[in-house]
């Protein structure tokens, strides 16, 4: 069973001093293993409880990769480390989400500048494709207006 941050900080804080509950009387009144509440003792003291439902820095998505990084470059150095420790990453987490947004900036980029070329070339034949067809239909108005002008000038042909 999954249990909330603030549910296993209340049962630390009744085993830790002042209250120095012992584990079993708080296992029994919250209904919690011994094990799970040694396990978050150990991790209290480690810093690192309420970790568990936390992305890990290599696992976050492009967005917000790029805000944590525009978010670190504004901190002060001085606050920095304190920050870090809240966001749960290091200093090279920063690094590494700066190159990935640089990849992933030049890698749409290239995709662009081929979609541009791509289409460029697409609607030059487009244009020539028309122009010819432009050419065929002048050529076609002028034949018929050239047969309309023999039909006047000799009459119908029978044959036709």
């Amino acid at each position: 069973m999954r249990y909330s941050l603030a549910f296993k900080e209340k049962a630390i804080r009744r085993i830790l001093p002042p209250n120095d509950e012992s584990v079993r009387s708080v296992s029994r009144d919250m209904g919690v293993t011994v094990n799970s509440l040694y396990q978050w003792l150990k991790k209290a003291k480690e810093g690192t409880l309420g970790r568990d439902g936390e992305v890990s820095p290599n696992r976050r998505g492009a967005k917000e990769k790029l805000k944590l990084l525009l978010e670190g470059k504004v901190i002060p150095a001085e606050h920095q480390g304190e920050w870090l420790r809240e966001n749960g990453m290091h200093s090279e987490h920063l690094h590494q989400y700066e190159q990935e947004i640089r990849e992933i900036v030049e890698e749409k980029s290239d995709k662009q500048k081929a979609e541009t070329l791509r289409l460029k070339n697409e609607n030059k034949e487009l244009k020539k494709e028309l122009q010819r067809k432009e050419k065929a239909l002048a050529e076609m108005a002028a034949l018929l207006t050239l047969k309309k002008k023999a039909n006047a000038i000799w009459g119908d042909n029978e044959e036709d």
